[in-house]
């Protein structure tokens, strides 16, 4: 399935607290802001507008999920854009869970995967603790230490 296709099956209604709510998608980078405010209302918190401007200036894809004009999921691939690909800020607003948005943003990102990646690259992602279901669903495999090792990595 290509984007194009995946864009016109999400131009519909969903419904939340009895009423229907136009839910539009586009692929373009959120604001600043909108951004910091769907990462505070995950408990990620906000990071300095620069940083997070130049940050969503490099990602190599974007996916936004827009109810009444405000921004209630998003995800974004970053990387290198041939050897390695990362999921990144796949988030739904707590007041939009549990309605479908995530996989809304994962079948997009999944998507543009299948349409870039070249054999011999990775994919990879840090899944929030217990959400690890979630991406097990789109082939995503922990790392047991076994084979690869559990995968580390440092905060500043």
């Amino acid at each position: 399935m290509n984007l194009n296709v995946l864009k016109q099956s999400f131009d519909h209604f969903v419904r939340h607290d009895d009423k229907e709510h136009k839910v539009n998608i586009c692929f373009n980078s959120p604001s600043v802001r909108a951004f910091n405010q769907i990462r505070a209302d995950a408990g990620w918190g906000e990071v300095d507008p620069t940083l997070a401007q130049n940050s969503l200036n490099q990602s190599l894809f974007h996916v936004c999920l827009y109810c009444d004009n405000n921004l209630a999921a998003y995800g974004r691939i970053i990387g290198d854009g041939a050897l390695f690909y990362y999921v990144q800020d796949v988030v739904v607003k707590n007041h939009y869970q549990g309605q479908g948005l995530g996989h809304f943003i994962m079948e997009h990102i999944q998507c543009y995967l299948a349409d870039t990646v070249c054999n011999g690259a990775t994919v990879g992602l840090l899944s929030v603790k217990g959400k690890e279901s979630f991406y097990q669903r789109y082939g995503y495999q922990n790392r047991d230490g076994e084979v690869l090792g559990l995968g580390m990595c440092q905060f500043y």
